[in-house]
């Protein structure tokens, strides 16, 4: 979508923050794919729902510049610009 400009290609770059940053993925499950069908639709994006799924059922905060995933039922830390 040309949204995230990059130094390196994404498979690169990815993978060298997640070892820099210490952090580790969160794998979809099945059980989190499940449970965006019991998300009320109150966003459109299929990929932004289940980052919702999955902080529900892993019980983590998102982190997100997108101010419309807090109208769910799950603790948003807000990672917006300016």
């Amino acid at each position: 979508m040309g949204k995230l400009k990059l130094p390196e290609s994404p498979s690169v770059y990815v993978a060298k923050r997640l070892l820099t940053d210490g952090v580790t993925p969160l794998p979809v499950e099945h059980a989190h794919a499940l449970h965006v069908s019991s998300l009320p639709r109150l966003h459109s994006d299929p990929f932004d729902r289940l980052l919702v799924a999955q902080a529900q059922l892993e019980g983590f905060a998102l982190l997100t510049a997108d101010r419309r995933l807090s109208a769910y039922d799950v603790e948003t830390i807000w990672a917006g610009q300016g």
